[in-house]
């Protein structure tokens, strides 16, 4: 039996966030066949359930791997097999230092965006993520328990985000992972957790042997999983560090069915 861990933008899904029909139906070949299958991202839960259930994916066997690994979704049995969360004091020593460096900062609950205001970085990034916003001054009150991930956005100015990067590696250590999912997007979450960990922890969850795993993805944040699967796959459209991490490199991109030839192996 084999699984397959595939991240969504710029790998399962094309540039308009929709899955082609010639990939879908070489996944639901692949599961059909007696494949497992895990999506693996960046973002909340609900977010990729509602891709998920978009695709009207057979949930016997699925799993959602959310926040880079942070969260462990069951899509049969409705519940989380496993989650990891940035404390509380982390939580607002990332908003504090990011005021200081005129940084955009959100975190999630359940079922909600949370930030500070609803400026230009969150809503451009709604257009994709379509989850309700809680704008508040006081984060720590709209969170019931600690979140799984806090992101910090930056559209014009990469340095500026890499500056913020720094001196939050500085103030917190090794208390934390700090990863890009993409040049404007700089993911914070737990240091015990990320997409290759979470490709170990739901193998061995499902009985399956790390070797039978394959993991797709684009950016640095699938770095850990396709170093940790049997066959980490980088995408054609994906960064140059992905590639060099990679087994294998799409002979096509995101848009054009690359990952159909390894949904059929």
């Amino acid at each position: 039996m084999k699984v397959f861990f595939a991240d969504l933008d710029g790998t399962l899904l094309n540039d308009e966030k929709i899955i082609t029909d010639k990939t879908m139906a070489a996944l639901l070949t692949f599961i059909g066949k007696g494949g497992r299958f895990a999506i693996c991202t960046g973002r909340p839960v609900n977010s990729a359930m509602h891709i998920f259930e978009a695709l009207n994916m057979p949930p016997k066997g699925s799993y959602i791997i959310a926040y880079n690994g942070a969260q462990i979704y069951d899509c049969e049995r409705r519940r989380t097999v496993f989650r990891a969360e940035v404390p509380f004091d982390l939580t607002a020593s990332i908003f504090e230092l990011a005021k200081f460096y005129d940084i955009h900062c959100q975190t999630y609950t359940d079922t909600h965006i949370v930030s500070k205001t609803e400026n230009e970085c969150v809503k451009y990034y709604r257009q994709n993520i379509h989850m309700p916003l809680i704008v508040t001054d006081n984060i720590l009150e709209s969170l019931s328990v600690p979140p799984c991930k806090v992101m910090a956005i930056e559209l014009h100015d990469h340095r500026k985000l890499e500056a913020f990067r720094l001196a939050l590696e500085g103030k917190i250590g090794k208390r934390l992972k700090f990863q890009y999912s993409n040049q404007n997007y700089l993911e914070m979450f737990s240091a015990d957790a990320d997409k290759g960990a979470a490709v170990h922890r739901l193998c061995d969850i499902m009985g399956i042997s790390y070797k039978d795993s394959i993991a797709a993805g684009d950016e640095q944040n699938d770095i850990p999983m396709i170093k940790a699967a049997g066959i980490g796959i980088a995408m054609c459209n994906g960064s140059r560090e992905v590639k060099l991490a990679a087994d294998v490199i799409t002979q096509e991109d995101n848009n054009h069915d690359g990952l159909v030839p390894f949904l059929t192996i």
